[in-house]
């Protein structure tokens, strides 16, 4: 299968609405879970299970009837693990101008059907862009190190 990339697009619904009129941020994590798992099945071919989330940024409100974009991109593999950069897009659907509004970080791991770890094929990265996100991805892997490290005491 081996995909790299893959994007949601849908029309933000009333339903998705929270207390200040706008799209619950509740929503949009949904939205990044269901992305990132169409991407790691995508390149790994196999059921895979959310282990991570980390970072996430809201940094503009998606509205109510928007077209919401959700972009999946992997950055990282390890031997069961996939990294996913994912970014959130909205717009209003009269408009061709789409506004950058989350970013994070989502890790998946492949499973068998015990739900223990299996192997995946290695993701190598081929532009510059392509090895850019591959150092952000090993950036962001110790600075959690570090936080797990800390928060190992209050767990």
């Amino acid at each position: 299968m081996n995909q790299k990339t893959i994007t949601l697009r849908f029309l933000a619904e009333p339903t998705e609405v929270n207390f200040g009129g706008k799209v619950h941020g509740g929503s949009v994590m949904k939205w990044i879970d269901q992305a990132g798992y169409a991407g790691a099945v995508g390149w790994s071919g196999k059921y895979c299970v959310t282990v991570y989330v980390g970072g996430i940024r809201f940094m503009e409100p998606v509205f109510i009837g928007n077209v919401v974009e959700v972009r999946a991109r992997l950055i990282f593999t390890g031997t069961s693990s996939m990294h996913f950069s994912i970014d959130v897009f909205s717009r209003d659907p009269k408009s061709e101008d789409f506004r950058h509004n989350t970013h994070c970080i989502i890790v998946f791991v492949a499973v068998d059907a015990n739900g223990k770890p299996i192997p995946i094929q290695t993701y190598t990265p081929e532009t510059e862009t392509e090895e850019q996100l591959w150092d952000y991805a090993q950036k962001l892997m110790n600075l959690r190190k570090g936080i797990e490290e800390e928060m190992e005491a209050y767990i």
